[in-house]
């Protein structure tokens, strides 16, 4: 029986070898890894699906959400990092929206998942 680099046994080696053929690049993982993260905390969620159904200005968002302004900006903060959530100035006002219908697929499709 095949061992591998790391001194572990191979049983499908052409499963194994597929795998690493099709495996991403670390930097995407790492990345893919941050957007999973920042989807994690429960009070980006909520923000998220609020804006799935319209844009939002952090007033009423906090109002929402039941929390200080000033923790609704953290938070969008994190989520404008990772280009989930996208902003437009009117006035001395900000309003947030999702980058596009990808965010909002992702969220639902996992909303899915966990009703089955």
């Amino acid at each position: 029986m095949p061992i591998d680099r790391c001194q572990c046994r191979i049983v499908h080696e052409q499963q194994v070898e597929k795998a690493r053929k099709s495996a991403l690049p670390p930097a995407e993982i790492d990345k893919l890894a941050q957007f999973f993260k920042a989807c994690a905390d429960p009070t980006r969620l909520r923000i998220l699906l609020a804006l799935h159904q319209e844009e939002m200005c952090v007033c009423d968002l906090a109002a929402f959400l039941g929390v200080s302004e000033s923790a609704v900006s953290h938070q969008l903060r994190l989520l404008r990092q990772m280009a989930l959530v996208a902003n437009r100035r009117e006035g001395p006002v900000l309003y947030y929206r999702l980058t596009d219908a990808h965010v909002s697929q992702l969220v639902l499709v996992a909303l899915d998942h966990i009703r089955e």
